[in-house]
């Protein structure tokens, strides 16, 4: 039976959906895994996202509901950054799986984050920290990316998102930078090694 890897996300301006679909590629290069893009549900008016020059949500991405997070063997949360913690569109979706909290549904699962922030100070690493709270309170196994990319993650000779805590990208704070190709080669990664993890666990 293939081992379901869900990657749900909530994006703004794109940034972070063109990262879930980087880390797909990754996980899907895994023989015997199912890769399933979702993402959570918008909690602002239309007229608000239009004044925001909000990107469209992806129709291919189809909604989830929290109940579904548990047919998964193992998730991969992205977020873009407020504040240095998640973004509320998905702080909110957590606060809905109260549910699945109460039976331990996702307890001993493989979780993993993205994210983008909007600047080199805006998060990138309390973005990732923060949101380790959400996943200890349901029991699951948090699994960072390490530094198993290899040097390209010791590099210095460009401006780069990302972390050992996971795949990552700079928006710039108008939202006007697009993910680079060092930050899509760690998505990529991340979606394989997390897939492979995965994988394992649910051999045991």
């Amino acid at each position: 039976m293939a081992t379901k890897i869900y990657i749900v996300y909530y994006s703004t301006w794109g940034h972070v959906a063109t990262l879930a679909e980087e880390i797909k590629k990754g996980a899907d290069s895994v023989p015997g895994v199912e890769v399933t893009v979702w993402r959570v549900p918008e909690t602002l008016p239309e007229d608000v996202l239009g004044k925001m020059h909000a990107a469209p949500g992806r129709e291919d991405h189809p909604v989830i509901t929290a109940r579904q997070l548990a047919e998964a063997d193992g998730i991969l949360f992205g977020f873009p950054t407020r504040f240095g913690m998640m973004a509320a569109q998905m702080k909110a979706f957590f606060d809905s799986t109260g549910g699945l909290w109460q039976e331990q549904s996702l307890a001993g699962k493989p979780a993993g984050v993205f994210f983008a922030t909007g600047t080199q100070g805006g998060g990138q690493e309390t973005t990732a920290l923060t949101a380790v709270t959400q996943l200890t309170h349901h029991g699951m196994l948090f699994v960072p990316v390490g530094y198993t990319h290899g040097a390209g993650m010791f590099a210095m000779d460009e401006v780069k998102g990302g972390s050992p805590y996971g795949a990552g990208t700079f928006a710039s704070a108008d939202g006007s930078r697009m993910p680079s190709d060092a930050e899509l080669a760690l998505a990529a990664h991340q979606g394989k090694y997390f897939a492979g993890i995965a994988q394992k666990l649910k051999a045991v």
